[in-house]
């Protein structure tokens, strides 16, 4: 069987698309190949680390990679997810898709403030989200 190829993109590649990425790789096992870009990448939200280690995932030491790149370097999907919040869809970068492009909207974790375990509680549901659209998509498409 050839694994179905998924990018997950947002806008820093930061926390959204990162958990996605992981939850996807979690649940999708060999049925996958998945990798996680954005438009602006920036540095690992510590917040998600922490959350994603908590499931016993490791992204620690992960970096942060170009949407651009991927596009100059010739890769394609059978399916590519933004994880864009509804506010932020337009900046979203289009990726070509060869089967179907979706978005799944999510709140931004950078947004959240306060002090670190207060972060942690509020990305939480955020988390949960994104885990259970990823399920869903590998119960329906994988």
């Amino acid at each position: 069987m050839i694994p179905t190829r998924v990018l997950v993109i947002c806008v820093h590649n930061s926390s959204r698309s990162q958990m996605a990425e992981e939850y996807l790789r979690k649940y999708g096992g060999d049925r996958v190949v998945v990798e996680s870009a954005g438009i602006e990448p920036g540095s690992l939200n510590p917040v998600v680390v922490e959350l994603l280690k908590r499931d016993g995932i490791d992204i620690s030491g992960k970096a942060t990679q170009s949407v651009f790149d991927l596009h100059a370097a010739g890769k394609q999907y059978d399916y590519v997810i933004a994880v864009c919040s509804p506010e932020a869809k337009e900046q979203c970068p289009i990726f070509p898709a060869e089967k179907e492009r979706l978005h799944w909207p999510f709140p931004d974790p950078s947004a959240v403030t306060g002090s670190f375990e207060e972060k942690v509680k509020a990305v939480e549901p955020i988390r949960d989200q994104i885990r259970e659209a990823v399920r869903e998509f590998v119960r329906t498409r994988l």
